[in-house]
């Protein structure tokens, strides 16, 4: 019948074993099988404008809800990455690079204190004292007993003094003409 336990020739196959098959089965046989291979392109002619008919009928209706391709890549993408960020391996390298960052982080913190610890050292040692006291006593000589300027905050508090003074002075002179 129909069903038959030989294989069926793949695209590309050697044209030589076709033939040998073809040889082999009767004539009714081969007429059956023309007639359901007609039967079978007809149904994927029938098939193919149902699908075109479908798809024509899709583009439709996303016309008329306004949907447009650049809508349906996001869509697309954001799907592909949901599916992407679910796998295991995903989840495995994740989890391996944050414990890498942690590790990192960590690693950079010591670091940070060791060379904040080493400036401490270097402040606290007789050399940059002495070195200090040196600066210091040069400040002194230069600038003599007043002091240099002040920290910020008294600079800006001496600005704003003066300019306040200087507002006040001009409208007493022009109430005064």
């Amino acid at each position: 019948g129909l069903l038959r336990s030989d294989s069926i020739p793949e695209v590309g196959e050697d044209a030589a074993a076709t033939v040998g098959m073809a040889e082999t089965l009767s004539e009714e046989e081969q007429d059956e099988l023309r007639k359901e291979l007609a039967k079978v392109e007809e149904e994927i002619q029938t098939l193919s404008q149902v699908l075109a008919a479908k798809e024509k009928h899709l583009a439709e209706i996303k016309r008329k809800l306004g949907i447009n391709s650049l809508q349906e890549l996001r869509q697309n993408i954001t799907k592909s990455w949901q599916d992407v960020t679910s796998t295991t391996a995903y989840k495995r390298t994740s989890e391996t690079l944050s414990q890498a960052g942690q590790k990192a982080s960590a690693a950079f913190s010591s670091v940070g204190s060791v060379i904040t610890k080493k400036f401490e050292d270097v402040r606290n040692s007789p050399t940059f004292k002495s070195f200090e006291e040196k600066v210091e006593n040069l400040k002194s000589k230069v600038g003599g007993n007043k002091p240099a300027g002040g920290d910020f905050g008294e600079v800006l508090n001496s600005a704003a003094n003066a300019s306040a003074t200087e507002t006040i002075a001009e409208q007493t002179e022009e109430e005064t003409h």
